[in-house]
Formats: structure tokens, C-alpha cells, sequence
């Protein structure tokens, strides 16, 4: 059987795969549009993942004793260097450095996907790979997103992707949404029902995601992906599917403010 690790790694594959197809024909006019990320071009939305991509490699490939651990500083450097590149090279960065990443991925023995631990900088515990990778695949699923709605506004997470992100967020990436999510922004607690997903978003002290409950206060319909852009405050009124509704005891507004964004 396939595990959860396996699965993430597969994903990030088909997801860098999906975007670099799309990478490679965008025109210098494309690269300096809006991408989906408001506050960032095309061109900048590549640069933010392939910055990520050399970034996640010296952490990876220090948890697997191939490198020594990146020194103080290290992000910054990477980040001032990618930003100071021009749009051209933003996304001809990506295409190298993301291709490096994943094969880096790909190529972990089996002992190493089920036993390796990774040291991340902002967390007091290392993360279980499964973890690591999940991270990193809810990254490239959302920038991708951001770059392909800059040509296409139909354009959707695979829904595979969204099943295993929502599964992620129930469980090694839970922690995630106590950073993305204000739970404060509601007057009442919610527990909303993704239907038709088997999740269900617990809105109270904080903000989880886990098996549908047996007494949802609310109900969100439509795509899981939507529900999942939902969370990173991608799923604008310029964004949303026609199918998807909530109804209950708060509305699509209540979420949009418990996830505005980052």
C-alpha cells in the first residue's frame, strides 16, 4: 500500500510537472501580470517557489547528513538573490531549482521516507518527512494556483492534491493553521461540514481540521480544492466557483475573515 509520504512525493511531482508545462510558455508581458497572490507578479510567484525549492534542498539534504546545516542567515541570502533577478530568470530559476528538489525527494530510500526527521528553523520539534514533503506540496499547490489563474480563472488544485493537503492539515500539518488561521475573527464558535470530503473545519479557540462531526453547525459545498484555497484566503469573490455556498451559522464572508491570507 502506498503511504502518505509516497503519496506527497508524487504529488509534488505531477505539480511541478503541471507548472513547469505552463512556465515554459508564458511571454515576458505574462511573467509582469498579476498572479493570483495579490501582492505579487507572476514572475515573483516562481521566484517565491524557486527561492523555496533551494531553500527546502539545504534542509533536506542536511537532515540526511549530506550537507551541513544551512548557517545563520542563509534564507535571506537566497531570498535577496532570487529577488534581485529579472522575470526571465525568476522562472528559469524555478524550473531548475524545483526540479532538484523534487528529484532530491524522489530519490529517499524507503527507510528514509518512513523513519527521516527534518529540522525546520521555526518549529521547536524536527518534522516527520511526510510532514516536510506535505509542507512543501501545499506551497507549490498554491503558487502554482496563483501563476496558472494569471492566464486561466478556471484554474483548480487536482483534486488529488487537495485530498491529501486537507489530510495533511488533520494531521502532521495541523500546526499550520494555528499560524494561518484567526479564529478570533468569529463571535461564535462553527464547525463546518466540507461536504461530501469527510473533513470537517473546526472553528472555536482555534482553528483544526479532522473527520466530519456528527452535528456541523455549517455546511460548506463545493470542490475540496476551493476549501483548500479557502484556507490560504484564495477563495475571493473573483475566485470562486459558482457551486460553492455555505450555509448555517456563518457565511463565506465569516471564513474569508478567519483566513485572509499569506
Amino acid at each position: 500500500m502506498t503511504s502518505l509520504t509516497d503519496r506527497t512525493i508524487a504529488a509534488l511531482r505531477a505539480t511541478r510537472d503541471e507548472l513547469a508545462e505552463v512556465t515554459e510558455r508564458l511571454t515576458g508581458e505574462q511573467l509582469t501580470s498579476r498572479s493570483g497572490a495579490s501582492e505579487w507578479s507572476v514572475a515573483q510567484a516562481l521566484s517565491h517557489l524557486g527561492s523555496g525549492s533551494e531553500i527546502a534542498l539545504a534542509t533536506l539534504q542536511a537532515a540526511v547528513g549530506a550537507a551541513p546545516s544551512p548557517e545563520a542567515g542563509f534564507n535571506q541570502q537566497v531570498w535577496d538573490r532570487w529577488n534581485a533577478l529579472s522575470p526571465h530568470d525568476q522562472a528559469a530559476g524555478f524550473l531548475a531549482a524545483d526540479e532538484e528538489l523534487v528529484k532530491a525527494f524522489e530519490a529517499l530510500t524507503v527507510e528514509q521516507r518512513t523513519a527521516l526527521h527534518v529540522a525546520v528553523g521555526f518549529l521547536p520539534a524536527p518534522l516527520p518527512l511526510g510532514g516536510f514533503a506535505g509542507m512543501r506540496l501545499n506551497e507549490a499547490a498554491l503558487h502554482s494556483w496563483d501563476v496558472r489563474v494569471s492566464l486561466d480563472r478556471s484554474a483548480a488544485i487536482a483534486a488529488e492534491t487537495a485530498e491529501l493537503i486537507a489530510g495533511l492539515f488533520a494531521t502532521d500539518l495541523a500546526f499550520l493553521l494555528g499560524f494561518t488561521g484567526n479564529a478570533d475573527a468569529l463571535a461564535h464558535p462553527a464547525v463546518v461540514d466540507i461536504d461530501g470530503s469527510g473533513h470537517v473545519l473546526t472553528i472555536a479557540d482555534s482553528v483544526s481540521i479532522g473527520p466530519s462531526a456528527a452535528a456541523p453547525t455549517a455546511t460548506f459545498t463545493g470542490p475540496l480544492e476551493a476549501a483548500v484555497r479557502l484556507l490560504a484566503g484564495r477563495l475571493t469573490a473573483d475566485y470562486t466557483p459558482a457551486e460553492v455556498d455555505v450555509v448555517g451559522n456563518l457565511t463565506l464572508d465569516d471564513l474569508r475573515r478567519v483566513f485572509p491570507g499569506y
